[in-house]
């Protein structure tokens, strides 16, 4: 990892090093913007064949193997499962359901004044896209976290697409009750649920990560179809005081296992635990090839020269995970897709079995949004209703406002009921 000092000599280098990562979201997706545009337009235009076709190229789908995976396939992979692990499924399925229970909004409705009742209602999707990542690493985890709080929502038509679906992947699939599943991943499996083909029919929202392919298709077709966010490749970010250097560096090099081009970085003004955790992380990645990969080419410690200086640092850098020292830095937290307090929080917790979803804002969109939750998959629907009273009381406001507005039709369609 790089260690950087904010301050002195170095203050003109680091500012240089910052500034591009506020920018990583635009110019990691532009890397890749030809071929993903490429790939959409000819699912649009050639459906199945051309879904196949990158499929079998990119994710050695076979000629004759069937796109759909059948319900007997997802039983039986959950048979195959070993007791322990479809144990931790059925926890991690219901801290995820419990969290996304209480996250659901609710109906209701107020009266501002007499004759008048304003509020709001709760309706689902009627159908959404769950792309479960299944290249280096199987993911029954992001299986669960995307369709569990969909069903929460009531969403009717649950798809999921992974790529060469491993059979922990279709074990979780069997458990949370999925019927549509999909052996298709990449760019090319966003542009079929996003536009439809002869085999998958369009849904109205993509949920769920990928990496920079999946991300930029997602962007792409989301003038056309629903998004949930950009949420590519993993990052970390620990800002600390007081933490463990081993502890925190088991955190980075666990983030930065999962992708090349993951993103790890600690910021805090202690020199001393700057260089200590980096001799960890060196020593805690020194077998771990991928985590080593990432971690020489992108992890930062970033030195800073005051407390306050860190915390302005992390909240412009908007990093998907955080860790903090104490429940007291909460105040200062503005942007973070999802934050871990205190020394016994590892952000691996909270990747698999705490209940709030590891669909998380990468490229600063944290400075924006949460993660993903049960209110991506629902319409918040106003209502408005009035008495004749009520349109009385109002409605010469309204006309006031219309009329200074030049729009004579809005007045008079208040008018024309008071009479």
């Amino acid at each position: 990892m790089k260690l950087v000092r904010t301050f002195g000599r170095g203050a003109k280098a680091a500012e240089a090093m910052i500034v591009a990562l506020e920018q990583r979201g635009a110019l990691n997706m532009g890397r890749v913007e030809p071929v993903v545009r490429e790939i959409i337009a000819e699912i649009r235009q050639r459906g199945d064949a051309a879904l196949r076709e990158f499929s079998g190229r990119f994710d050695s789908l076979g000629a004759n193997e069937a796109l759909l995976v059948s319900r007997d396939e997802m039983k039986a992979a959950w048979e195959a499962t070993s007791p322990t692990l479809q144990e931790a499924m059925r926890v991690a399925q219901a801290n995820i359901r419990a969290f996304a229970e209480a996250q659901k909004p609710q109906e209701w409705s107020i009266t501002p004044t007499e004759g008048v009742k304003t509020g709001q209602i709760v309706r689902p999707l009627g159908s959404v896209g769950c792309y479960v990542p299944g290249g280096r690493y199987p993911l029954p985890s992001t299986l669960l976290m995307t369709a569990t709080p969909a069903q929460v929502a009531g969403v009717e038509r649950i798809v999921v697409c992974s790529p060469k679906p491993a059979r922990e992947t279709m074990a979780a699939a069997w458990l949370a009750g999925v019927t549509e599943f999909y052996r298709v991943g990449g760019a090319q499996a966003i542009a079929a649920m996003a536009y439809g083909t002869a085999t998958i029919a369009r849904v109205d929202k993509i949920v769920g990560p990928g990496n920079l392919f999946v991300t930029a298709a997602k962007a792409f077709v989301s003038a056309d179809c629903g998004i949930d966010m950009p949420a590519g490749p993993t990052e970390i970010g620990v800002t600390s005081e007081t933490g463990d250097p081993a502890g925190i560096a088991a955190d980075l090099v666990a983030q930065a296992e999962h992708d090349p081009e993951a993103l790890a970085i600690l910021i805090t003004t202690k020199a001393e635990l700057a260089e200590q955790v980096a001799a960890e992380v060196k020593l805690q990645s020194k077998s771990n090839v991928l985590a080593k990969q990432s971690l020489a080419k992108q992890g930062c410690i970033f030195v800073t020269a005051t407390v306050t200086e860190a915390q302005e640092l992390t909240n412009r850098l908007a990093l998907e995970h955080l860790t903090i020292d104490s429940a007291a830095d909460l105040k200062w937290v503005r942007n973070a897709g999802s934050v871990f307090v205190g020394a016994y929080a590892p952000q691996s917790m909270g990747d698999y079995i705490s209940g709030p979803n590891h669909v998380l804002p990468t490229g600063r969109n944290g400075r924006v949004r949460g993660g993903l939750s049960v209110m991506d998959f629902v319409k918040i629907i106003t209502v408005q209703q009035y008495t004749k009273k009520g349109l009385k009381t109002m409605g010469p406001h309204a006309i006031a406002l219309a009329t200074a507005e030049g729009l004579v039709g809005h007045a008079e369609s208040v008018r024309v009921r008071m009479r």
